[in-house]
């Protein structure tokens, strides 16, 4: 019975990172999914964006009021896990506060008052945030697409930090030689006299109680990851490490497309000579992208990653000018049409089985990618490097390659160009006749 508690903190620990360990290698199979692209050129330059951009937030503090607050989550929620190893430690082999006599009360009570001071400062940063999402109603936060969970999931992250926060606070507060030891407790010895009075056995339940509410919740936060935007805490670096260097606007050319051109160029090419003996006949490759399946693995984490903080749409000028198009949804619509297909998977001895649906129409309209103007906004003002843009010009490369699917307007000005080498329906000879206009 003596190492009963030890036990039970092992078993939970051995589950909670079990799970989190599959749902990982989840993600990763999912991630999969997208075709290969090769993005290990110029490590130099990556390594800086990935230091510059998740790591120190850069792209965050453009809209300072969210950009510092959360600077301080980040920073705060991050460095007062490290205590995490000394809960797992003493959680195992029945110790306390293991690392106080090898640390040496100083140093140990120095850390322990910068972790209290900075878990006070995440509490009041995160209740700001709260205050920002649900009084002052931020319009970002509350496009049409944040509704139901995207809505709840806000929401409850900020009450697990809270939680997770003040049962810090609480098992410093109520460990009675920890406070009579003076040491560390900057911030929990303003909460210890809200329990003068109370026994010392009555504290130590109230100690314990936070201490293992306190582990188990940082469990159950570590799996929510997965099912949450939250994501972006582990996929932020990666993101920012393979995203596209190549200058804004620049698009990459369709290898399919580039071999049909070079098929037609070539005199001494012939398009129906059999396929040399003992080699299979190959499958044309679609053009553009109809389903998840069809983008790169870089665009489906990009899915992944996408934070759910709307400076995307925030700053689209087709959003902002009522058409039907958010670069957020197109995201979260890419996120929830990859599950779709991961769990089809799961559910047919990994092997997807056809379900009648895919990311174009069922989930992402072309009402939607028409009205992109591939200004490239949404690039520029996602702080963790997200590029909705290609995933919808390669969906519109499908519709206008595959399916000659391009609106009227777009057909009439390249039936223009292919025939008056203009935009416009007049002839050649009649481009220079406004100079002679009074």
């Amino acid at each position: 019975m003596q190492y009963l508690p030890n036990i039970i903190f092992a078993i939970i620990l051995i589950i909670g990172i079990g799970f989190f360990v599959k749902n990982i290698r989840k993600l990763i199979r999912n991630i999969k999914l997208g075709k290969a692209v090769d993005r290990s050129d110029n490590k130099s330059a990556r390594w800086k964006n990935m230091a510059k951009i998740a790591l120190g937030q850069y792209k965050m503090v453009r809209r300072p009021v969210s950009g510092i607050l959360h600077v301080a989550v980040y920073l705060g929620f991050v460095i007062i896990n490290i205590e995490v190893l000394e809960i797992i430690i003493d959680g195992l082999f029945g110790t306390h506060r293991v690392f106080q006599p090898f640390l040496g009360d100083g140093v140990y009570g120095f850390l322990i008052a910068t972790f209290e001071i900075l878990a006070a400062i995440v509490f009041v940063a995160v209740t700001i945030f709260w205050i920002r999402r649900n009084v002052i109603r931020v319009k970002r936060f509350w496009n049409k697409e944040m509704t139901a969970w995207p809505k709840n999931d806000g929401n409850i992250i900020l009450y697990f930090e809270m939680v997770l926060m003040s049962l810090f606070i609480l098992m410093n507060a109520t460990d009675v030689h920890f406070q009579e030891a003076g040491i560390g407790n900057s911030i929990s010895q303003f909460v210890a006299p809200l329990f003068n009075g109370a026994s010392v056995e009555t504290l130590h339940v109230i100690e314990q109680s936070a201490w293992w509410i306190h582990i188990i919740g940082i469990l159950a936060f570590l799996n929510y990851l997965y099912y949450s935007k939250h994501l972006h805490i582990l996929l932020a670096f990666p993101n920012t490490f393979y995203a596209n260097l190549n200058p804004k606007g620049q698009f990459d050319n369709l290898e399919s497309v580039t071999k049909e051109v070079q098929l037609m160029m070539d005199p001494s090419a012939d398009p129906y000579a059999a396929p040399p003996e003992g080699t299979e006949e190959e499958v044309p490759e679609k053009f553009g992208a109809s389903d998840v399946t069809d983008l790169n693995w870089v665009q489906l984490m990009n899915a992944y990653t996408c934070t759910e903080c709307g400076r995307c749409t925030s700053s689209c000028p087709a959003s902002l000018t009522g058409k039907e198009l958010s670069p957020r949804a197109i995201m979260m619509k890419t996120r929830d049409r990859m599950e779709e297909v991961g769990k089809n998977i799961d559910a047919n001895d990994g092997e997807f089985k056809d379900d009648g649906k895919q990311l174009l129409n069922d989930y992402i309209s072309p009402e939607e990618l028409w009205a992109c103007t591939s200004c490239n906004a949404c690039v520029q003002e996602c702080p963790v490097n997200i590029d909705p843009l290609s995933i919808i010009m390669d969906m519109r490369r499908y519709l206008v390659m595959e399916e000659s699917a391009a609106p009227q307007e777009l057909n009439m000005m390249m039936t223009n160009i292919e025939n008056n080498g203009a935009p416009w329906q007049y002839n050649q000879q009649d481009r220079l006749n406004w100079k002679d206009e009074e």
